[in-house]
């Protein structure tokens, strides 16, 4: 797996946010088979950043419904990354 194999994207939520004003945490949807790691090498290369701890989480997914019939969203794993002090993703700035 290469480093945009295992980065799905930006999680941007007002808590994701929050997160990221506190301190130099960033959070990612991730591969649901990607290890700390992987993530680590991951958001290495990809943004050119020293990461200093990976926290990972496995996120259930939530019933919904549309009428009378039920449905499930998909399983997900979301990783809280924190950066060395001085260092940011550009990405987030934006947001």
């Amino acid at each position: 797996m290469n480093a945009f194999d295992v980065l799905k994207g930006p999680h941007l939520t007002e808590k994701s946010l929050m997160i990221k004003e506190e301190g130099h945490h960033f959070v990612f949807k991730v591969h649901p088979d990607s290890n700390k790691y992987q993530i680590r090498q991951a958001v290495q290369t990809a943004f050119k950043v020293d990461v200093l701890k990976v926290r990972t989480m496995n996120v259930r997914g939530k019933k919904k419904r549309m009428g009378r019939f039920v449905g499930r969203r998909s399983d997900w794993k979301k990783a809280i990354v924190t950066l060395k002090e001085g260092q940011t993703i550009e990405y987030y700035e934006g947001a």
